[in-house]
């Protein structure tokens, strides 16, 4: 595997937010353009633009899964869509147990200029379950 928790924190420490951190960590070995997420993505750092709602680090492990898991049968909508659903459950469950919230407004415990402590063991965390979900499926 050649994405993991280190590319992704490594892209954070690059100023990309935490759902891009963890989304761009993934791109290639999903065969997604880089460019083209980090746009998409952009709005989702701080817990979805600012708002400290879902903490964006797990915004983007929910869509890696969904990029991951997904059979992309447009003609077919809920050919594996249960069954993703059930997978972002698992990690968000995953990623509650370890930080206990998965809202920015909860997780983030500190102020200050980014990368803070708490943002980079986000990213971490969520790209730790991603690791482990693409491992095994």
């Amino acid at each position: 595997m050649k994405a993991n928790k280190d590319v992704a924190v490594r892209k954070f420490m690059q100023k990309y937010n935490c759902c891009q951190a963890v989304v761009c960590a993934y791109c290639e070995e999903l065969g997604v353009k880089e460019e083209d997420v980090f746009k998409l993505t952009e709005g989702f750092g701080l817990g979805m633009g600012g708002l400290r709602d879902t903490c964006g680090a797990v915004v983007g492990m929910f869509l890696v899964i969904s990029l991951a898991n997904s059979a992309g049968n447009m003609e077919d909508p809920y050919a594996t869509k249960m069954d993703t659903y059930a997978k972002i459950r698992d990690a968000a469950a995953k990623f509650c147990e370890k930080n206990g919230s998965v809202y920015c407004r909860e997780l983030k415990n500190m102020n200050g200029p980014q990368p803070l402590p708490c943002c980079i063991q986000c990213v971490e965390d969520a790209a730790v379950i991603v690791d482990e979900f693409l491992k095994n499926n």
